[in-house]
Parts: C-alpha cells; sequence; structure tokens
C-alpha cells in the first residue's frame, strides 16, 4: 500500500449499488449554496444547487448542473433565462423551502426580471442568465448560462458540507 492510500480513512471503488459512499466523498467538498429559478406555464419554478460555479469572464458565463431524472429539470430545459441566486446565511429555510418544494415560491415574496424570470431578494450574489449551452453529465445535465445582469452585496454565505447547512463568515 502507497503512503497515500494510508493517509485516507476508506478507499473505496464507486459502484451503482453504493451511491450513498460516493455521495459522501463528494460531501466533502465544501460549498455555497444557491437557488436557481425560472419562470415557466406552471408559474415559477426553484430549485436548489450546490453544484454552481463560475465558467468564464469573456464571455461572462456560469453553470450549474441539474439531475435530468428530477421532475423540475425539465422547467429549466425548457427555460430560455434563469437566475442564479447565492444564498447569505440567513437564508437557510430559503433553502430548504425550495429544496422540498419546486413551486414554493408562489408563497414567498419575490420580484421579477425584465424576461420575467423570479428574483429573490437579499442574496449574496445574483446572475440573470440565458441559456448558453448543455452538455450530458451521466445523471445530471450541465446547464451553461451567459450572465446578462449580476448584482452583488454584503454578508456571510450560506454553505454546504457533509450533508449538512452551516455559514462562512466574512472576515
Amino acid at each position: 500500500m502507497n503512503a497515500m492510500s494510508q493517509d485516507m480513512n476508506h478507499t473505496f471503488i464507486p459502484h451503482k449499488d453504493d451511491t450513498r459512499t460516493l455521495r459522501d466523498a463528494f460531501g466533502r467538498f465544501a460549498t455555497g449554496v444557491t437557488i436557481v429559478t425560472c419562470n415557466s406555464t406552471d408559474g415559477p419554478v426553484c430549485i436548489t444547487a450546490n453544484s454552481f460555479s463560475s465558467l468564464s469572464l469573456d464571455p461572462p458565463l456560469i453553470m450549474w448542473a441539474g439531475d435530468r431524472n428530477s421532475r423540475r429539470f425539465p422547467y429549466f430545459h425548457k427555460a430560455r433565462h434563469f437566475s442564479v441566486h447565492v444564498l447569505s446565511s440567513e437564508q437557510a429555510e430559503l433553502c430548504f423551502g425550495c429544496s422540498k418544494n419546486a413551486f414554493a415560491l408562489r408563497d414567498i415574496a419575490h420580484g421579477h426580471c425584465s424576461n420575467g424570470t423570479p428574483l429573490l431578494p437579499d442574496c449574496l450574489a445574483r446572475f440573470e442568465c440565458e441559456q448558453h449551452a448543455y452538455h450530458d453529465a451521466g445523471d445530471h445535465v450541465i446547464v451553461v448560462g451567459k450572465v446578462l445582469k449580476a448584482s452583488i452585496s454584503d454578508g456571510d454565505a450560506l454553505t454546504f458540507y457533509a450533508g449538512k447547512l452551516g455559514q462562512f463568515a466574512q472576515s
């Protein structure tokens, strides 16, 4: 056994019959938390995602990944526009509400941008996007958005680590 393997508590080969262990390993990467919103014929739709990243400054691109088997993903696949909201540490309840209910925004105060996409208040950052590209990625789809407008605010970040929400404070 090499030195690298000895340093790890548990080494495994990912297998489709044990996705929990791989999910736990992925969960060791601390991330911020976002809510992605779009408009639909059924009303405003939201999805909570921690698979978000900046991608390019020129052109201004971001990406997030959605589970292709999710009942809400077809709304985002059809939508020409969407917004990504980076949540503050004060927005854990909003995070839970949107993770449980695709139509949670029906009961949550929000605004709209000029193209009708739902906009959430009090976020650390918001990116109003148009669809730029889709890339198949196993059981997920990578959605690339071109940023049309961005907003930022001060505050502490809501984080996700090892299956739990926490926060990262500005110094």
